[in-house]
């Protein structure tokens, strides 16, 4: 008899495997079938898939979600002498990309609601040097993005959407709902295993409905490759490989109900614990929480976390300080 006691997982990324088998292993196999694991079909394939899915023009696979935001404002220009704005509560790759092209990072401050960026706060940290502003949508959370949006409009600044956590969150605009990644310039994703959308490694896109820049982003993550051995720019090997963009189509129908279900749970947990000492997150807009994860603010935040790991509950800090 297995006397181990249940442990409430904090992200089983295996779980999809599981759920979705047969279309996973059906897809590999022709991958390994076919022999085409660099730049192959189901590359081509799941690029269209994910781009029809946002509502972009076109998608080009990385290798991740850092590389991703690398290469986006490399396609703008971005370098030496520029600054970027971007959120102080966040994964470091957002900050470590923009340190990559050489600009500066400039730290805006978040809403103490939405834990997104502040649009007033982005709107004080511009100067003559600030060429764009990078979004990120917490925990999936799309608030605040049409306030920034229509302040980088207003003042000419390129607006990269970080949707690494935001798969499938979705934005009201004008009676219309549409998905993040495609409010900005460029919107790039991460398909780290933990994501709503998960690869069995590491992966990452760039959705964009500018053809050139989609021209641009395709080059430097293929190391400025015009064709085979023709390169018009020293560019990156950021290729997304075709197995892990294989299993990504695979998983890719099932997104909607996975967001759907993860909203469902958050709904259940706020409505259960909205009588204690807990702040939630706030969604100020109109749309879809992408709801990546379920976080709220507790005043003796360390003690909480030490309870549930007693009741074989796994949680996380996102992020410590």
């Amino acid at each position: 008899m297995n006397s181990q006691p249940h442990v409430v997982r904090f992200n089983d990324v295996s779980a999809t495997y599981w759920e979705l088998k047969a279309e996973i292993e059906a897809a590999i196999a022709e991958v390994l079938r076919r022999g085409d694991f660099i730049g192959g079909r189901a590359l081509g394939e799941f690029e269209a898939d994910f781009a029809r899915y946002c509502g972009a023009a076109h998608c080009v696979g990385v290798a991740n979600g850092t590389c991703a935001l690398h290469v986006a404002l490399e396609a703008l220009g971005i370098g030496p002498g520029d600054e970027v704005i971007t959120s102080p509560m966040t994964f470091i790759a957002t900050a470590e990309a923009i340190t990559h092209t050489g600009a500066k990072v400039v730290f805006a401050d978040i809403d103490a609601e939405t834990w997104n960026l502040d649009p007033k706060a982005v709107s004080a940290a511009i100067t003559p040097r600030t060429r764009a502003v990078i979004f990120v949508h917490l925990h999936g959370n799309p608030s605040g993005l049409l306030e920034v949006a229509e302040l980088c409009q207003k003042a000419h600044l390129a607006l990269i959407e970080d949707c690494a956590q935001a798969h499938g969150a979705q934005v009201e605009k004008n009676g219309e709902r549409r998905h993040v990644g495609t409010f900005g310039a460029l919107g790039c994703f991460s398909f780290f295993p933990a994501k709503n959308l998960g690869a069995f490694g590491d992966a990452g896109a760039v959705v964009t409905s500018d053809a050139a820049l989609a021209a641009m982003v395709r080059q430097l993550v293929n190391h400025g490759r015009e064709d085979k051995y023709r390169h018009l720019r020293v560019g990156y090997n950021y290729r997304l490989d075709t197995l892990q963009a294989a299993i990504l189509r695979a998983k890719l129908p099932a997104l909607d109900s996975h967001v759907e279900q993860r909203n469902r749970l958050c709904d259940f947990y706020e409505a259960r614990l909205s009588t204690l000492d807990v702040r939630f997150q706030r969604m100020t807009v109109a749309g879809r929480h992408g709801r990546h994860l379920f976080a709220i603010c507790h005043p003796a935040r360390d003690a909480l976390q030490q309870h549930l790991r007693s009741c074989h509950i796994e949680t996380g800090i996102h992020y410590p300080i």
